[in-house]
């Protein structure tokens, strides 16, 4: 099964996991695993539609999946899907 690694920012929603394991065959179906095992999880990946959060950006082994096939990305058994969220700030 891919591994999903979980930011910091995200660990209090998946009671302090840093990376679980999760079933499906593309990221979309990998991150509907993780937010059945961990709901509160949801609404910070996803919008009301559906749709991923502006700001959350997503790897595949390294690969940003928005040049890939986004939320359609297949994924394989030792695939690492990375949660990486958009940082803001400045001086």
């Amino acid at each position: 099964m891919p591994r999903v690694i979980i930011p910091s920012l995200l660990q209090a929603v998946t009671d302090g996991a840093r990376e679980v394991t999760a079933e499906g065959e593309t990221v979309g179906q990998a991150l509907a695993s993780l937010t059945q095992r961990y709901p509160a999880a949801e609404s910070r990946l996803f919008q009301e539609d559906g749709a991923l959060r502006p700001h959350v950006n997503l790897f595949v082994n390294d690969e940003d999946i928005r040049f890939l096939g986004g939320l359609d990305t297949p994924v394989g058994e030792n695939d690492e899907i990375l949660i990486i969220p958009a940082m803001a700030g400045g001086a």
